[in-house]
């Protein structure tokens, strides 16, 4: 079982660490920063706060900024106005759920306040289970435990902390797709492709994670070609693909459905409460009870896109302006590491990029033997995953959330990083960090091995080398900057 494992519970406590260090520091920062006055959405109380829902809302109100304020206002609320439908309802019904186990002290605290505990409490769970996930999957995947070590322990680290914390779906939605890549690379494609699909209903780029099914049936097709009747293998793959993608589109499509029934369909509205109504009527947003939309009359009435394109000003290079330029000097740092990835991978194997991963070399007769850690050929398909997420974010998308976008949504922002911090600091080599050894007896003098390989390098930091240090500075300035920004509405979205 996995807590006998020493890298894992090290991983599984490290987390844990990080994460009450960044409660306190969010409360902290939300203590002495005062609220920068940003247009966000901020919906009317409802219910009146005693004492301690004022002493919850202290220690955890800086968990609630920005975009967790929709995900918290559906919890409590229901989707109430056309906007909230860009967000999906998995994280809310969590929420609810969570809400339900405290309804105990629902005579002592008010519902918001159930909701704030519930979001600092799960998404504590989620995020040590995601951190745990992801240690597994590069276990499976890189055949490296040094590097799968590494790579969890940076996520515990991770640039996108901030949004891994707060009342957001990234822990969640990290914690089901480093869960359903695992389960995929154990052979387990009906539990894979299961929460591929959960992770679809809690963001609406889980769809595509379906390429992952489509490869590994592609990859089982090819190999059976040979021994099969290649005919009948050709119908069962198209069938499985077909499968593929009907599972991860069902919960988008129900989502969409369910906001055509609310908004395009007559008599079914619920009824709102009269504040809600004038904070509609103030902000011009729309509610189920007036005209229908436009998108109602589309030929395939999406809402979703609707409201990205019309709330959000997303669309194809729309946020490619010249004010824009501080966003993207934001989001440099991750498009680096994921072209960097990209190229290190491709100029290793030339051969394997073009067959798709399917072959690792022109003559299959050659026997090789397969690159361990991030170069090994199980990589290529997480790594156009990685460039898609990439690309279509970078051309299509608001540019500052590319950090936690692929933060949450995909291992190589971490595990490239832990090949370059193993293949090019000096230090790790020396002192041998293995993580299944963590106090090495026959160390010298002074060297003993670090249990946390990472803490060890920041004790050590001067003595590292200049990869490592961007490497680290990179993760741990976003860590603390992000906490320090957006608990307190300041721009760091």
């Amino acid at each position: 079982m996995w807590p006998q494992d020493p890298s894992r519970k090290e991983v599984l406590r490290f987390a844990v660490s990080c994460r009450i260090l960044t409660l306190m520091l969010q409360a902290l920062f939300n203590a002495i920063i005062p609220d920068h006055h940003a247009e966000a959405f901020s919906p009317p109380r409802l219910a009146p706060s005693g004492f301690v829902d004022q002493l919850v809302d202290g220690l955890l109100g800086g968990l609630s900024r920005w975009d967790a304020e929709h995900f918290l206002f559906i919890a409590e609320h229901g989707y109430l106005y056309e906007h909230n439908f860009a967000f999906f309802p998995g994280f809310p019904l969590a929420l609810m759920v969570g809400t339900e186990l405290l309804r105990p002290l629902r005579g002592l605290l008010s519902l918001r306040s159930c909701l704030l505990i519930s979001v600092a409490s799960l998404n504590f769970l989620f995020f040590m289970l995601a951190a745990v996930a992801l240690h597994d999957l590069g276990c499976l995947v890189l055949h490296c435990p040094r590097q799968a070590f590494y790579a969890a322990l940076l996520f515990c680290l991770s640039p996108a902390n901030v949004f891994l914390a707060a009342g957001y779906s990234e822990a969640l939605f990290a914690l089901l797709t480093f869960s359903a890549m695992g389960q995929l690379e154990r052979g387990r494609v009906w539990t894979s492709g299961l929460l591929f699909a959960i992770a679809t209903g809690v963001r609406s780029n889980g769809l595509v994670s379906v390429g992952f099914l489509m490869h590994s049936q592609c990859q089982g097709f090819f190999s059976s070609l040979t021994m099969l009747n290649p005919l009948r293998q050709l119908f069962k793959l198209m069938a499985s693909l077909f499968l593929s993608v009907f599972t991860l589109g069902l919960p988008f499509a129900l989502f969409q459905y369910y906001a055509y029934t609310q908004f395009c369909l007559p008599g079914s509205a619920r009824p709102i409460p009269e504040p809600l109504v004038q904070l509609a009527v103030d902000k011009g947003y729309r509610i189920a009870e007036g005209n229908e939309p436009p998108w109602c009359f589309w030929d395939v009435p999406l809402i979703y896109s609707y409201i990205q394109d019309v709330y959000w000003n997303v669309g194809f290079l729309k946020y490619y302006e010249l004010r824009q330029v501080p966003n993207f000097l934001l989001a440099a740092p991750v498009t680096i590491l994921v072209v960097w990835a990209t190229w290190t991978y491709v100029t290793t194997h030339p051969w394997l990029c073009l067959t798709l991963g399917l072959q690792r070399s022109k003559n299959n007769k050659t026997l090789e033997k397969p690159d361990l850690g991030f170069l090994s050929p199980k990589v290529f398909v997480y790594l156009v995953h990685a460039a898609v997420l990439l690309l279509f974010g970078g051309l299509c998308m608001h540019v500052q959330v590319l950090t936690r976008f692929l933060g949450s949504s995909t291992p190589i922002v971490y595990w490239f990083p832990a090949h370059l911090l193993q293949d090019q600091e000096p230090l790790l080599r020396s002192l041998k960090t293995v993580p299944w050894k963590p106090l090495a007896e026959d160390s010298p003098p002074g060297q003993k091995v670090p249990r946390n390989p990472i803490m060890g390098l920041l004790y050590r930091w001067k003595t590292c080398s200049p990869v490592t240090r961007y490497i680290l500075g990179y993760f741990l300035t976003y860590w603390l900057l992000g906490l320090l920004l957006h608990c307190n509405f300041l721009p760091w979205t």
